[in-house]
């Protein structure tokens, strides 16, 4: 009888493993928001690293966390490292393409808790005196995040972050 159940066990076990393998091997997330403002107004918040701390929903993650800027002041290459503790982790970020008032795209490297090499993307889009605001970020899914992803729903745990964040970025910019 032990025998069956651990058989059983193991099967179950080799099934989500399998399972695991046939899931994307890239992911996406992204949210948008409609902020009644100019793109010429929110556009510096997103493409000046030392501006994050009035938006960014990772800034508060750890009150204690340690900074450092480097590279151009604002812009394509323009650097921001962080090292927190276990819920702000580390890693680096490097603006990479920077067009005024429409986007700006970060590669975006973890350290801790989890390595990870990704790319973050914002797009501004006029609409009238509003701007259309999406963030993305999209990266490879290596086969530990594709095991995880079965019990946690990383689009819903990162997009809450991205909803939170420009949720700020309306209200810093709206005023």
């Amino acid at each position: 009888m032990l025998k069956k159940i651990a058989l059983v066990v193991l099967l179950a076990i080799a099934a989500l493993l399998i399972y695991a393998a046939t899931r994307p091997d890239t992911f996406r997330v992204e949210r948008t928001a409609r902020i009644e403002a100019p793109a010429e107004k929110i556009f510096p918040l997103i493409d000046d690293f030392h501006r994050w701390g009035a938006w960014s929903p990772y800034e508060k993650l750890d009150p204690a966390m340690k900074r450092s800027f480097g590279g151009s002041a604002s812009g394509k290459g323009a650097t921001y490292a962080w090292e927190g503790n276990d819920k702000a982790g580390a890693g680096r970020m490097e603006i990479v393409e920077s067009a005024p008032s429409s986007k700006v795209a970060i590669k975006l490297d973890f350290i801790k808790p989890f390595e990870g090499h990704n790319t973050a993307e914002f797009t501004l889009q006029p609409q009238g005196g509003a701007t259309q605001v999406t963030w993305a970020m999209h990266g490879p899914s290596p086969y530990v995040a594709k095991l995880m992803g079965i019990f946690f729903n990383m689009d819903q745990m990162i997009g809450k972050d991205f909803e939170t964040g420009l949720a700020n970025l309306k209200a810093a910019t709206e005023k």
